[in-house]
Protein backbone atom coordinates (compact mmCIF):
# COMPACT_ATOMS: atom_id res chain seq x y z
CA UNK A 1 0.00 0.00 0.00
CA UNK A 2 3.07 2.12 0.99
CA UNK A 3 3.97 1.97 -2.86
CA UNK A 4 1.31 2.35 -4.59
CA UNK A 5 -0.50 5.85 -5.09
CA UNK A 6 -3.42 4.26 -6.76
CA UNK A 7 -3.59 1.83 -3.98
CA UNK A 8 -3.99 4.76 -1.10
CA UNK A 9 -6.04 6.78 -3.48
CA UNK A 10 -8.47 4.26 -3.26
CA UNK A 11 -8.44 3.27 0.41
CA UNK A 12 -9.08 6.98 0.82
CA UNK A 13 -11.85 7.43 -1.11
CA UNK A 14 -13.36 4.42 0.03
CA UNK A 15 -13.09 5.26 3.57
CA UNK A 16 -14.59 8.91 2.84
CA UNK A 17 -17.48 7.40 1.09
CA UNK A 18 -18.17 5.03 4.03
CA UNK A 19 -17.84 7.72 6.41
CA UNK A 20 -19.94 9.94 4.69
CA UNK A 21 -22.49 7.38 3.66
CA UNK A 22 -22.34 6.55 7.26
CA UNK A 23 -23.18 10.35 8.73
CA UNK A 24 -25.22 10.75 5.19
CA UNK A 25 -28.00 7.76 7.04
CA UNK A 26 -27.32 8.62 10.41
CA UNK A 27 -28.74 12.20 9.58
CA UNK A 28 -31.21 11.52 7.43
CA UNK A 29 -32.92 8.68 9.69
CA UNK A 30 -32.82 11.11 12.93
CA UNK A 31 -34.04 13.50 10.80
CA UNK A 32 -36.94 11.24 9.51
CA UNK A 33 -37.79 9.95 12.46
CA UNK A 34 -37.48 13.36 13.99
CA UNK A 35 -40.11 14.76 11.73
CA UNK A 36 -42.13 11.65 11.76
CA UNK A 37 -42.38 11.85 15.34
CA UNK A 38 -43.72 15.33 15.04
CA UNK A 39 -46.39 14.73 12.60
CA UNK A 40 -47.34 11.80 14.84
CA UNK A 41 -47.26 13.79 17.83
CA UNK A 42 -49.59 16.32 15.95
CA UNK A 43 -52.15 13.34 14.86
CA UNK A 44 -52.25 12.37 18.45
CA UNK A 45 -52.90 15.36 19.66
CA UNK A 46 -55.56 15.83 17.21
CA UNK A 47 -57.08 12.21 17.84
CA UNK A 48 -56.74 13.27 22.08
CA UNK A 49 -58.72 16.30 21.32
CA UNK A 50 -61.33 14.23 19.61
CA UNK A 51 -61.87 11.75 22.54
CA UNK A 52 -61.87 14.61 24.72
CA UNK A 53 -64.90 16.20 23.11
CA UNK A 54 -66.84 12.51 22.75
CA UNK A 55 -65.86 11.69 26.22
CA UNK A 56 -67.46 15.08 27.18
CA UNK A 57 -70.84 14.41 25.25
CA UNK A 58 -70.73 11.15 26.65
CA UNK A 59 -70.81 12.48 30.67
CA UNK A 60 -73.45 14.67 29.84
CA UNK A 61 -75.80 12.48 27.73
CA UNK A 62 -77.40 9.06 28.22
CA UNK A 63 -77.10 7.70 24.57
CA UNK A 64 -75.73 8.70 21.74
CA UNK A 65 -78.70 9.90 19.28
CA UNK A 66 -77.80 13.69 19.42
CA UNK A 67 -74.13 12.55 18.71
CA UNK A 68 -74.04 13.09 15.15
CA UNK A 69 -73.93 17.10 15.42
CA UNK A 70 -70.91 16.71 18.02
CA UNK A 71 -69.06 14.59 14.94
CA UNK A 72 -69.92 16.80 12.29
CA UNK A 73 -68.40 19.72 14.25
CA UNK A 74 -65.12 17.14 14.99
CA UNK A 75 -65.25 16.61 11.02
CA UNK A 76 -65.27 20.56 10.30
CA UNK A 77 -62.18 21.02 12.28
CA UNK A 78 -59.99 17.71 11.32
CA UNK A 79 -60.73 17.18 7.81
CA UNK A 80 -58.48 14.38 7.64
CA UNK A 81 -60.41 11.98 9.80
CA UNK A 82 -62.81 9.43 9.39
CA UNK A 83 -64.82 8.87 12.94
CA UNK A 84 -66.79 5.86 13.49
CA UNK A 85 -68.82 4.81 17.06
CA UNK A 86 -69.68 1.56 17.20
CA UNK A 87 -71.26 -0.17 20.12
CA UNK A 88 -69.71 -3.14 21.82
CA UNK A 89 -72.26 -5.26 20.05
CA UNK A 90 -71.26 -4.14 16.60
CA UNK A 91 -73.68 -1.81 15.48
CA UNK A 92 -72.34 1.42 13.86
CA UNK A 93 -73.84 4.90 16.41
CA UNK A 94 -72.28 7.49 13.95
CA UNK A 95 -70.12 6.82 10.64
CA UNK A 96 -68.44 10.85 9.42
CA UNK A 97 -65.89 11.97 7.38
CA UNK A 98 -65.05 9.22 5.24
CA UNK A 99 -66.52 7.17 2.53
CA UNK A 100 -67.36 4.16 4.08
CA UNK A 101 -64.47 1.55 3.95
CA UNK A 102 -63.63 -1.14 6.14
CA UNK A 103 -62.93 -0.51 9.22
CA UNK A 104 -59.50 -1.44 10.90
CA UNK A 105 -59.35 -4.73 13.12
CA UNK A 106 -58.40 -2.62 16.45
CA UNK A 107 -60.21 0.38 18.19
CA UNK A 108 -58.23 3.50 18.66
CA UNK A 109 -60.16 3.87 22.11
CA UNK A 110 -62.90 3.13 24.19
CA UNK A 111 -65.61 5.92 24.91
CA UNK A 112 -66.63 5.31 28.21
CA UNK A 113 -67.27 8.25 31.14
CA UNK A 114 -67.45 5.18 33.24
CA UNK A 115 -63.74 3.95 32.26
CA UNK A 116 -61.71 7.11 31.13
CA UNK A 117 -58.52 5.40 29.35
CA UNK A 118 -55.52 6.81 31.32
CA UNK A 119 -53.25 7.49 28.33
CA UNK A 120 -55.12 9.68 26.44
CA UNK A 121 -56.50 11.45 29.82
CA UNK A 122 -53.14 11.72 32.17
CA UNK A 123 -55.15 13.26 35.09
CA UNK A 124 -58.00 10.42 34.79
CA UNK A 125 -58.96 9.61 38.54
CA UNK A 126 -57.53 6.13 40.38
CA UNK A 127 -61.17 4.30 39.75
CA UNK A 128 -60.89 6.11 36.03
CA UNK A 129 -64.58 7.67 36.40
CA UNK A 130 -64.51 10.86 35.07
CA UNK A 131 -65.11 13.77 37.44
CA UNK A 132 -67.53 15.53 35.28
CA UNK A 133 -70.33 12.35 35.89
CA UNK A 134 -72.60 13.16 39.10
CA UNK A 135 -75.55 11.08 38.44
CA UNK A 136 -77.78 11.61 41.50
CA UNK A 137 -75.02 13.58 43.18
CA UNK A 138 -75.19 17.50 42.68
CA UNK A 139 -71.80 18.50 43.92
CA UNK A 140 -68.59 17.73 42.21
CA UNK A 141 -66.70 15.67 44.43
CA UNK A 142 -63.66 18.18 44.81
CA UNK A 143 -66.34 20.46 46.29
CA UNK A 144 -67.20 18.20 49.17
CA UNK A 145 -66.54 18.66 52.48
CA UNK A 146 -64.58 15.22 53.39
CA UNK A 147 -66.54 14.53 56.54
CA UNK A 148 -70.27 15.60 57.48
CA UNK A 149 -70.16 17.76 60.33
CA UNK A 150 -73.60 18.66 60.55
CA UNK A 151 -74.36 15.21 61.90
CA UNK A 152 -77.03 15.17 59.42
CA UNK A 153 -75.97 12.30 57.25
CA UNK A 154 -75.25 10.20 60.45
CA UNK A 155 -78.80 10.95 61.40
CA UNK A 156 -80.19 9.33 57.91
CA UNK A 157 -78.37 6.99 57.98
CA UNK A 158 -79.97 5.80 61.18
CA UNK A 159 -83.53 6.68 60.12
CA UNK A 160 -82.94 4.42 57.10
CA UNK A 161 -81.85 1.85 58.92
CA UNK A 162 -84.46 1.62 61.36
CA UNK A 163 -82.06 2.31 64.20
CA UNK A 164 -83.84 5.42 65.10
CA UNK A 165 -86.83 7.31 64.59
CA UNK A 166 -85.66 10.83 64.37
CA UNK A 167 -86.02 14.16 62.67
CA UNK A 168 -83.29 14.49 61.39
CA UNK A 169 -84.31 18.30 59.96
CA UNK A 170 -82.67 17.50 56.62
CA UNK A 171 -85.56 19.99 54.86
CA UNK A 172 -83.17 22.62 56.41
CA UNK A 173 -80.31 21.56 54.20
CA UNK A 174 -79.55 23.09 50.91
CA UNK A 175 -81.01 21.37 47.92
CA UNK A 176 -77.77 20.31 46.80
CA UNK A 177 -76.38 19.01 50.24
CA UNK A 178 -79.50 17.47 50.65
CA UNK A 179 -79.44 15.39 47.43
CA UNK A 180 -75.38 14.52 48.00
CA UNK A 181 -76.16 12.85 51.27
CA UNK A 182 -79.58 10.98 50.01
CA UNK A 183 -77.35 9.36 46.56
CA UNK A 184 -74.45 8.67 49.51
CA UNK A 185 -76.92 6.56 51.10
CA UNK A 186 -78.27 4.94 48.48
CA UNK A 187 -74.53 4.39 47.35
CA UNK A 188 -73.52 2.76 50.56
CA UNK A 189 -76.42 0.30 50.20
CA UNK A 190 -75.11 -0.84 46.75
CA UNK A 191 -71.25 -0.94 48.45
CA UNK A 192 -72.87 -2.94 51.45
CA UNK A 193 -74.29 -5.41 48.96
CA UNK A 194 -71.37 -5.80 47.43
CA UNK A 195 -69.46 -6.88 50.66
CA UNK A 196 -72.48 -8.89 51.47
CA UNK A 197 -71.59 -11.29 48.56
CA UNK A 198 -68.13 -11.00 49.77
CA UNK A 199 -68.66 -12.14 53.45
CA UNK A 200 -67.11 -8.80 54.63
CA UNK A 201 -68.76 -6.53 56.93
CA UNK A 202 -70.95 -3.46 55.80
CA UNK A 203 -69.11 0.64 55.95
CA UNK A 204 -70.19 3.87 56.24
CA UNK A 205 -69.33 6.06 53.52
CA UNK A 206 -68.19 9.84 53.92
CA UNK A 207 -68.90 12.27 51.65
CA UNK A 208 -65.71 11.38 49.54
CA UNK A 209 -66.40 7.58 49.26
CA UNK A 210 -64.16 6.48 51.98
CA UNK A 211 -64.89 4.61 54.63
CA UNK A 212 -65.65 6.81 57.72
CA UNK A 213 -63.44 7.00 60.54
CA UNK A 214 -66.07 6.34 63.20
CA UNK A 215 -67.90 2.65 62.65
CA UNK A 216 -71.09 1.46 63.65
CA UNK A 217 -70.15 -0.10 67.36
CA UNK A 218 -69.64 -3.70 66.83
CA UNK A 219 -68.28 -3.34 63.29
CA UNK A 220 -64.68 -4.70 62.95
CA UNK A 221 -62.36 -2.42 60.54
CA UNK A 222 -62.84 -2.69 56.95
CA UNK A 223 -60.84 -3.98 54.64
CA UNK A 224 -59.49 -1.20 52.48
CA UNK A 225 -59.17 -2.75 48.90
CA UNK A 226 -62.72 -4.62 48.75
CA UNK A 227 -64.19 -1.42 50.30
CA UNK A 228 -62.41 0.19 47.55
CA UNK A 229 -62.76 -2.22 44.63
CA UNK A 230 -66.52 -2.41 45.76
CA UNK A 231 -67.05 1.57 45.84
CA UNK A 232 -65.67 1.72 42.41
CA UNK A 233 -68.05 -1.19 41.43
CA UNK A 234 -70.85 0.43 43.19
CA UNK A 235 -70.14 3.82 41.36
CA UNK A 236 -70.21 2.65 38.15
CA UNK A 237 -73.40 0.99 38.64
CA UNK A 238 -74.91 4.31 40.16
CA UNK A 239 -74.00 6.30 37.71
CA UNK A 240 -74.30 4.06 34.60
CA UNK A 241 -77.95 5.06 33.64
CA UNK A 242 -76.86 8.96 33.48
CA UNK A 243 -73.88 8.55 30.84
CA UNK A 244 -74.19 6.84 27.72
CA UNK A 245 -73.04 3.66 26.85
CA UNK A 246 -69.60 2.12 25.88
CA UNK A 247 -68.55 2.33 22.52
CA UNK A 248 -65.77 1.56 20.42
CA UNK A 249 -63.93 4.66 18.33
CA UNK A 250 -62.49 3.90 14.90
CA UNK A 251 -60.52 7.13 13.32
CA UNK A 252 -58.81 6.46 10.13
CA UNK A 253 -57.90 8.57 6.95
CA UNK A 254 -60.99 9.56 5.16
CA UNK A 255 -60.22 6.26 2.46
CA UNK A 256 -60.56 3.91 5.50
CA UNK A 257 -56.43 3.66 6.15
CA UNK A 258 -56.00 3.47 9.61
CA UNK A 259 -53.87 5.90 11.17
CA UNK A 260 -50.78 4.34 12.31
CA UNK A 261 -46.95 5.33 13.22
CA UNK A 262 -44.00 4.67 10.70
CA UNK A 263 -41.14 2.70 11.26
CA UNK A 264 -37.76 2.63 9.42
CA UNK A 265 -37.05 -0.89 10.62
CA UNK A 266 -38.65 -2.65 7.68
CA UNK A 267 -36.42 -0.40 5.15
CA UNK A 268 -33.09 -1.29 6.37
CA UNK A 269 -31.85 -3.73 3.62
CA UNK A 270 -33.20 -1.10 1.19
CA UNK A 271 -30.65 1.56 3.00
CA UNK A 272 -28.19 -1.10 2.76
CA UNK A 273 -28.04 -1.77 -0.97
CA UNK A 274 -28.43 2.28 -1.29
CA UNK A 275 -25.20 2.57 0.73
CA UNK A 276 -23.78 -0.48 -1.44
CA UNK A 277 -24.67 0.89 -4.73
CA UNK A 278 -23.18 4.33 -3.55
CA UNK A 279 -20.22 2.87 -2.31
CA UNK A 280 -19.46 0.84 -5.03
CA UNK A 281 -20.11 4.21 -7.51
CA UNK A 282 -17.48 5.46 -5.33
CA UNK A 283 -14.96 3.28 -5.84
CA UNK A 284 -15.66 2.88 -9.25
CA UNK A 285 -15.29 6.84 -9.77
CA UNK A 286 -12.00 6.42 -7.00
CA UNK A 287 -10.31 3.24 -9.65
CA UNK A 288 -10.96 6.20 -12.83
CA UNK A 289 -9.27 8.99 -10.98
CA UNK A 290 -6.20 6.96 -9.95
CA UNK A 291 -5.95 5.08 -13.14
CA UNK A 292 -5.84 9.15 -15.08
CA UNK A 293 -4.06 10.32 -12.19
CA UNK A 294 -1.37 7.58 -12.05
CA UNK A 295 -1.17 6.90 -15.51
CA UNK A 296 0.82 10.25 -16.47
CA UNK A 297 2.74 9.62 -12.93
CA UNK A 298 4.14 6.38 -14.61
CA UNK A 299 4.81 7.97 -17.54
CA UNK A 300 7.02 10.56 -15.69
CA UNK A 301 8.49 7.71 -13.88
CA UNK A 302 9.12 5.68 -16.89
CA UNK A 303 11.19 8.65 -18.05
CA UNK A 304 13.03 9.84 -15.01
CA UNK A 305 14.42 6.52 -14.74
CA UNK A 306 15.32 6.44 -18.58
CA UNK A 307 17.52 9.78 -18.37
CA UNK A 308 19.22 8.27 -15.09
CA UNK A 309 20.34 5.90 -17.60
CA UNK A 310 21.66 9.15 -19.48
CA UNK A 311 19.94 8.69 -22.41
CA UNK A 312 17.81 10.82 -23.83
CA UNK A 313 14.36 10.81 -24.00
CA UNK A 314 11.25 12.08 -26.01
CA UNK A 315 9.25 14.83 -24.63
CA UNK A 316 6.15 12.89 -22.02
CA UNK A 317 2.96 13.73 -23.69
CA UNK A 318 0.36 16.22 -21.55
CA UNK A 319 -3.02 16.02 -21.11
CA UNK A 320 -5.06 18.78 -19.93
CA UNK A 321 -4.55 21.85 -17.75
CA UNK A 322 -4.21 20.75 -14.06
CA UNK A 323 -1.25 20.16 -11.40
CA UNK A 324 -0.03 17.03 -13.09
CA UNK A 325 0.02 18.20 -16.43
CA UNK A 326 2.01 21.48 -14.93
CA UNK A 327 4.41 18.92 -13.41
CA UNK A 328 4.30 17.17 -17.16
CA UNK A 329 4.87 20.44 -18.88
CA UNK A 330 7.90 21.37 -15.97
CA UNK A 331 9.55 18.05 -16.34
CA UNK A 332 9.57 18.13 -20.21
CA UNK A 333 11.39 21.62 -19.58
CA UNK A 334 13.73 20.45 -17.37
CA UNK A 335 14.81 17.50 -19.58
CA UNK A 336 15.05 19.34 -22.48
CA UNK A 337 17.05 22.21 -20.03
CA UNK A 338 19.00 19.08 -18.82
CA UNK A 339 19.83 18.52 -23.08
CA UNK A 340 20.64 21.18 -23.57
CA UNK A 341 23.41 21.48 -20.83
CA UNK A 342 24.45 17.84 -21.57
CA UNK A 343 24.78 19.61 -25.29
CA UNK A 344 26.81 22.83 -24.05
CA UNK A 345 28.83 20.47 -21.35
CA UNK A 346 29.90 18.85 -24.74
CA UNK A 347 30.41 21.58 -26.51
CA UNK A 348 32.43 23.51 -23.62
CA UNK A 349 34.58 20.34 -23.07
CA UNK A 350 35.20 20.27 -27.29
CA UNK A 351 36.23 24.13 -27.01
CA UNK A 352 38.34 24.37 -24.28
CA UNK A 353 39.99 21.33 -25.69
CA UNK A 354 40.12 23.57 -28.94
CA UNK A 355 41.32 26.70 -27.54
CA UNK A 356 44.46 24.34 -25.38
CA UNK A 357 45.06 22.95 -28.17
CA UNK A 358 46.10 25.29 -30.68
CA UNK A 359 48.89 27.01 -28.72
CA UNK A 360 50.02 23.86 -27.45
CA UNK A 361 50.48 22.99 -30.58
CA UNK A 362 52.39 25.26 -31.46
CA UNK A 363 54.45 25.62 -28.42
CA UNK A 364 55.08 21.56 -28.83
CA UNK A 365 55.96 22.26 -33.12
CA UNK A 366 58.56 25.23 -32.20
CA UNK A 367 59.88 22.94 -29.56
CA UNK A 368 60.54 20.13 -31.87
CA UNK A 369 61.70 21.86 -34.68
CA UNK A 370 64.58 23.47 -31.99
CA UNK A 371 65.23 20.19 -30.63
CA UNK A 372 65.82 18.87 -34.14
CA UNK A 373 68.37 21.88 -35.17
CA UNK A 374 65.86 23.03 -37.88
CA UNK A 375 65.19 26.37 -36.05
CA UNK A 376 67.22 28.17 -33.65
CA UNK A 377 66.13 29.05 -30.31
CA UNK A 378 66.64 32.72 -31.03
CA UNK A 379 64.91 35.38 -28.86
CA UNK A 380 62.27 35.65 -31.62
CA UNK A 381 61.60 31.89 -30.83
CA UNK A 382 61.52 32.42 -27.16
CA UNK A 383 59.10 35.70 -27.66
CA UNK A 384 56.55 33.84 -29.74
CA UNK A 385 56.39 30.67 -27.34
CA UNK A 386 56.29 33.31 -24.98
CA UNK A 387 53.18 34.62 -26.72
CA UNK A 388 51.35 31.57 -27.06
CA UNK A 389 52.09 30.83 -23.21
CA UNK A 390 50.31 33.86 -22.60
CA UNK A 391 47.40 32.37 -24.63
CA UNK A 392 47.37 29.13 -22.62
CA UNK A 393 47.29 31.67 -19.50
CA UNK A 394 44.83 33.78 -20.47
CA UNK A 395 42.14 30.83 -21.08
CA UNK A 396 42.92 29.12 -17.89
CA UNK A 397 42.18 32.60 -15.98
CA UNK A 398 38.95 33.24 -18.01
CA UNK A 399 38.01 29.10 -16.84
CA UNK A 400 39.44 30.04 -13.33
CA UNK A 401 37.39 33.24 -12.94
CA UNK A 402 33.89 31.46 -14.35
CA UNK A 403 34.38 28.29 -12.43
CA UNK A 404 35.21 30.73 -9.19
CA UNK A 405 31.34 32.73 -10.37
CA UNK A 406 29.77 29.53 -10.43
CA UNK A 407 30.51 27.85 -7.42
CA UNK A 408 29.17 31.29 -5.93
CA UNK A 409 33.17 31.83 -4.22
CA UNK A 410 33.82 34.86 -5.68
CA UNK A 411 35.32 37.29 -3.45
CA UNK A 412 34.48 40.97 -4.04
CA UNK A 413 35.75 44.23 -2.09
CA UNK A 414 32.52 46.07 -2.33
CA UNK A 415 33.35 49.99 -1.66
CA UNK A 416 32.60 53.40 -3.24
CA UNK A 417 33.72 53.64 -6.94
CA UNK A 418 33.56 57.08 -8.73
CA UNK A 419 32.75 55.85 -11.98
CA UNK A 420 34.12 59.17 -13.72
CA UNK A 421 38.01 57.82 -12.71
CA UNK A 422 37.75 53.85 -13.78
CA UNK A 423 36.52 55.61 -17.34
CA UNK A 424 39.28 57.39 -18.00
CA UNK A 425 41.35 54.59 -16.75
CA UNK A 426 39.77 52.15 -18.82
CA UNK A 427 39.78 55.07 -22.23
CA UNK A 428 43.67 55.62 -21.73
CA UNK A 429 44.80 51.99 -21.42
CA UNK A 430 43.11 51.32 -24.41
CA UNK A 431 43.72 54.76 -26.52
CA UNK A 432 46.91 53.77 -27.85
CA UNK A 433 45.73 50.00 -29.11
CA UNK A 434 42.33 51.83 -30.88
CA UNK A 435 45.14 54.79 -32.50
CA UNK A 436 47.14 52.49 -33.88
CA UNK A 437 43.53 50.45 -35.04
CA UNK A 438 42.14 53.92 -36.26
CA UNK A 439 39.68 53.65 -33.91
CA UNK A 440 38.13 57.03 -31.81
CA UNK A 441 37.71 55.67 -27.99
CA UNK A 442 35.62 58.35 -26.08
CA UNK A 443 34.84 58.06 -22.15
CA UNK A 444 32.57 60.10 -20.54
CA UNK A 445 30.46 60.25 -17.65
CA UNK A 446 27.34 62.65 -16.22
CA UNK A 447 23.83 63.20 -16.59
CA UNK A 448 22.49 62.12 -19.99
CA UNK A 449 19.93 64.12 -20.57
CA UNK A 450 21.44 67.51 -19.42
CA UNK A 451 24.78 66.47 -20.63
CA UNK A 452 26.42 68.08 -17.35
CA UNK A 453 29.60 66.26 -15.65
CA UNK A 454 28.34 64.07 -12.38
CA UNK A 455 29.87 62.60 -9.55
CA UNK A 456 28.55 59.02 -10.12
CA UNK A 457 29.69 56.65 -7.61
CA UNK A 458 28.63 52.79 -7.66
CA UNK A 459 29.62 50.09 -4.97
CA UNK A 460 31.91 48.03 -6.67
CA UNK A 461 34.59 46.21 -6.41
CA UNK A 462 37.31 48.46 -8.19
CA UNK A 463 39.88 45.51 -10.34
CA UNK A 464 36.40 43.48 -11.25
CA UNK A 465 34.65 46.76 -12.48
CA UNK A 466 37.59 47.31 -14.05
CA UNK A 467 37.78 43.63 -15.78
CA UNK A 468 34.25 44.28 -16.90
CA UNK A 469 34.84 47.18 -18.85
CA UNK A 470 38.11 45.84 -20.22
CA UNK A 471 36.40 43.02 -22.08
CA UNK A 472 33.84 45.04 -23.40
CA UNK A 473 36.03 47.71 -24.41
CA UNK A 474 38.58 44.98 -26.25
CA UNK A 475 35.94 42.97 -27.67
CA UNK A 476 34.41 46.23 -29.59
CA UNK A 477 38.22 47.08 -30.21
CA UNK A 478 38.13 43.57 -32.19
CA UNK A 479 35.33 43.89 -34.02
CA UNK A 480 35.25 48.15 -35.32
CA UNK A 481 36.68 48.53 -38.85
CA UNK A 482 38.89 51.73 -39.17
CA UNK A 483 37.36 54.99 -39.12
CA UNK A 484 34.74 53.27 -36.70
CA UNK A 485 34.26 54.65 -33.03
CA UNK A 486 34.12 53.14 -29.23
CA UNK A 487 32.78 55.22 -26.50
CA UNK A 488 32.35 54.29 -23.33
CA UNK A 489 29.51 56.61 -21.34
CA UNK A 490 27.88 56.12 -17.79
CA UNK A 491 24.09 57.99 -16.80
CA UNK A 492 21.64 57.73 -13.92
CA UNK A 493 18.35 55.55 -14.75
CA UNK A 494 16.20 55.73 -11.41
CA UNK A 495 18.29 54.44 -8.56
CA UNK A 496 20.83 52.78 -11.23
CA UNK A 497 24.17 54.01 -12.78
CA UNK A 498 24.31 52.38 -16.18
CA UNK A 499 27.59 52.35 -17.66
CA UNK A 500 26.91 51.60 -22.33
CA UNK A 501 29.62 50.37 -24.52
CA UNK A 502 28.37 51.79 -27.89
CA UNK A 503 30.46 50.80 -31.26
CA UNK A 504 30.11 51.28 -34.66
CA UNK A 505 30.95 47.85 -35.70
CA UNK A 506 29.44 45.29 -38.43
CA UNK A 507 26.44 44.40 -35.58
CA UNK A 508 25.92 40.86 -34.40
CA UNK A 509 22.73 39.36 -36.21
CA UNK A 510 19.19 38.90 -34.98
CA UNK A 511 19.55 34.99 -34.48
CA UNK A 512 23.11 35.11 -32.39
CA UNK A 513 22.01 37.99 -30.03
CA UNK A 514 20.74 35.48 -27.43
CA UNK A 515 23.87 33.60 -27.24
CA UNK A 516 26.52 36.69 -27.09
CA UNK A 517 26.99 35.55 -23.31
CA UNK A 518 26.93 31.82 -24.04
CA UNK A 519 30.56 30.30 -23.44
CA UNK A 520 33.01 29.99 -26.18
CA UNK A 521 30.29 31.40 -28.61
CA UNK A 522 31.93 33.05 -31.34
CA UNK A 523 30.17 35.31 -34.53
CA UNK A 524 33.12 33.69 -36.79
CA UNK A 525 32.07 29.74 -36.61
CA UNK A 526 35.70 29.25 -37.76
CA UNK A 527 36.74 30.12 -34.39
CA UNK A 528 40.09 32.13 -35.65
CA UNK A 529 41.54 33.79 -33.10
CA UNK A 530 42.40 36.92 -35.44
CA UNK A 531 38.37 37.67 -35.29
CA UNK A 532 38.08 36.72 -31.43
CA UNK A 533 39.37 35.48 -28.17
CA UNK A 534 38.68 32.44 -26.27
CA UNK A 535 35.23 33.21 -26.48
CA UNK A 536 34.59 33.44 -22.55
CA UNK A 537 34.76 37.30 -21.96
CA UNK A 538 31.08 38.18 -22.17
CA UNK A 539 30.56 35.02 -19.89
CA UNK A 540 32.81 36.49 -17.53
CA UNK A 541 31.26 39.78 -17.90
CA UNK A 542 27.46 38.79 -17.14
CA UNK A 543 29.00 36.72 -14.07
CA UNK A 544 30.69 39.39 -12.69
CA UNK A 545 27.91 41.86 -13.42
CA UNK A 546 25.82 39.47 -11.43
CA UNK A 547 27.91 39.01 -8.20
CA UNK A 548 27.59 42.95 -8.49
CA UNK A 549 23.47 42.42 -7.93
CA UNK A 550 23.29 44.11 -11.29
CA UNK A 551 22.35 42.99 -14.73
CA UNK A 552 23.96 43.43 -18.55
CA UNK A 553 21.82 43.69 -21.55
CA UNK A 554 23.17 44.38 -25.38
CA UNK A 555 21.21 45.90 -28.06
CA UNK A 556 22.86 45.40 -31.90
CA UNK A 557 22.05 46.14 -35.17
CA UNK A 558 23.04 44.51 -38.02
CA UNK A 559 25.69 46.87 -39.75
CA UNK A 560 25.39 49.95 -37.66
CA UNK A 561 26.49 49.03 -34.40
CA UNK A 562 26.31 46.97 -30.98
CA UNK A 563 25.50 48.31 -27.28
CA UNK A 564 26.60 46.77 -24.22
CA UNK A 565 24.86 48.32 -21.10
CA UNK A 566 25.79 47.34 -17.57
CA UNK A 567 23.63 48.27 -14.80
CA UNK A 568 24.76 48.52 -11.27
CA UNK A 569 23.42 50.17 -8.14
CA UNK A 570 24.11 53.29 -7.46
CA UNK A 571 25.50 54.47 -3.91
CA UNK A 572 22.62 56.21 -1.93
Amino acid sequence: MRRSVFTRLLVVVVLIAVCSIAATAWLATQLTQASIAREQGRELASDNRIYAELLQYATAHRDWSEVDYVISSITEQHPNRRIVLVTKDGKTVADKGGDGGQLPATAAAVVDALAVDPVLVPDAPADRIDKRVLGPFRTPIDFREREDRTGTLFCLRMVKKGEADLDCRDNELQFDTRADFYALLDLEDLVNACLARRSLPPVDLDPDYTPAQKQSSGVPPPDEPAVAACVAASRKEQLAQYVAPPVLLYLTNPTGTPTAAISLSGNGWQVVGAAAAVLLVAVGVAAFAGARITRPLRALTAAAQHMSGGGDIPPVPVRGQDEIAGLTRAFNTMAANRAQLEQARKAMVSDVAHELRTPLSNIRGWLEAAEDGVSDLDPALVTLLLKEALVLQHVVDDLQDLAVADAGSLRLHLEPVPVRGVLEQVAAAYEARAAQAGITLSAQAGDALSGAPGELVVVADALRLRQILDNLVANALRYVPTGGSVSVSATVEGSDVVISVADTGSGISAEDLPHVFDRFWRADKSRARSTGGSGLGLAIVRKLVEAHGGSVGVISTTGRGTTFSVRLPELP
